[in-house]
């Protein structure tokens, strides 16, 4: 049997490196990150009065035909005249009732001046650059080889719970959804790339899988909750190896996700400081809203949003963040999991990390509904071992955070209570 999974294996492995992608995909969150040049785009943000003011029920989903949609506009305009800006295009975020207009700077035409003039604006909330992202890179045959089937008892956790009802939003690249393991997996896909039309990308495909890949289908692997459902919001676009995204792509499908009942949002990402998106994060907080973001290795602070409080940050186990960053250890060294093209590969960084603890949040999800955020970060047990090398123990979160396990559940006896960062 085992000779047979190994064959299996080979046989998926090659068939990626046939389509010229790596058999090892390496991952950090989606990463390196570069401040926009001075000719290039700047958000402006518009405050609008709170929703229960507003006789034309202003609204993510109305946004385009409300009423008072013409008067915003104008106003954006005279701004955009005022300071020799291009009006682009512009997004609602009623979640911080805000307009976001993305506006264009004169070839030449430095942004801090404007951004320091715009701050002084009273017909302006606030302005900022646009920031980059960069990609961080059973009895279905792969299960087995899937680091967590082991380490995270996922066969005795699913007798507690499998993710049902739970909608997990994946905000990255491209979701495969007719991928045989994703087949019925993802609830809706948007994009939220200006000027691309929605497809299926590596970085996404593969994140979607490690949360909620079908089980017991026959083939592939099994996703850590693979009865949750996906909203698969296409932010970021693959780019050569690379996976990019940027602070008003991202701000727009974080919008959505609140918007839409996401419970758990999987931000596999990471990047410099952003007042825009640290509302949005800190907005589904306050909803009680999962939110899951993988460190940057090469970040002091792990990078955005996994340095944020509340966030729950999520490094690959066996590598120690650096400089200290407390950060939750999942698997996140040679992950079987799909990729485009219907096939499945080897991928590896803190990205799928990040997935394996949005899979968690969704079974928690499943069996204690809206548990407080402190219950839940004093309920995460880690496993025993080298200190900055130490996994979490799934069971023993399972039992102590909800109570519910089957009997041959059981925490590993060096297991530690140990409240996450």
């Amino acid at each position: 049997m085992k000779r047979l999974l190994a064959l299996l294996f080979c046989l998926c492995a090659g068939a990626a490196a046939a389509q010229d992608l790596p058999q090892i995909v390496p991952s950090a969150p989606l990463a390196e990150t570069h401040q926009a040049p001075d000719n290039a785009e700047i958000l402006v943000m518009f405050h609008l009065p709170a929703p229960h003011y507003r006789a034309d029920n202003y609204g993510g989903a109305n946004y385009r035909d409300d009423g008072g949609r013409a008067a915003r506009q104008r106003i954006a305009a005279a701004v955009a005249h005022d300071y020799q800006l291009e009006l682009m295009e512009d997004w609602a975020m009623p979640v911080l009732s805000v307009d976001c207009y993305r506006m264009r700077l004169p070839a030449g035409k430095a942004a801090a001046p404007v951004l320091e003039a715009l701050a002084r604006d009273g017909r302006v909330e606030w302005a900022q650059v646009i920031q980059d992202f960069v990609a961080q890179a059973g009895s279905d045959p792969l299960y087995r080889m899937q680091p967590a089937a082991g380490a995270w008892q996922l066969d005795e956790v699913r007798k507690a719970a499998t993710g049902r009802k739970v909608t997990v939003a994946v905000v990255d690249s491209g979701v495969e959804s007719n991928h045989p393991d994703l087949a019925g997996q993802v609830a809706l896909e948007e994009n939220f790339v200006d000027g691309q039309k929605y497809v299926a990308e590596l970085h996404g495909t593969a994140v979607a899988g490690v949360i909620a890949a079908r089980a017991g289908n026959g083939v592939g692997i099994e996703g850590v909750a693979p009865d949750a459902r996906l909203m698969a919001l296409r932010a970021c676009w693959q780019n050569g190896n690379g996976t990019r995204c940027n602070s008003f792509t991202l701000a727009k499908a974080i919008n959505f996700a609140l918007l839409n009942g996401a419970q758990v949002i999987n931000l596999s990402l990471s990047g410099p400081s952003d007042r825009l998106l640290q509302q949005l994060v800190e907005a589904a907080q306050a909803r009680g809203i999962r939110v899951v973001g993988a460190v940057d290795p090469a970040r002091a602070d792990g990078g955005f949003p996994a340095n944020t409080p509340g966030v729950f940050a999520v490094a690959a186990d066996g590598a120690a963040p650096r400089n200290g960053v407390r950060a939750l250890l999942a698997p996140g060294r040679d992950i079987p999991t799909t990729l485009p093209g219907g096939r499945w590969g080897v991928v590896a960084g803190s990205s799928y990390a990040a997935a394996h603890v949005s899979g968690m949040m969704a079974l928690i999800e499943e069996i204690k509904p809206q548990l407080p955020a402190a219950r839940l970060r004093d309920g995460i047990v880690l496993g025993d071992g080298a200190a900055a090398l130490t996994g979490i123990d799934l069971c023993a979160t399972i039992i102590r955070t909800t109570g519910k396990c089957s009997c041959a559940c059981q925490p590993s006896s060096t297991s530690r209570f140990a409240r996450s960062p």
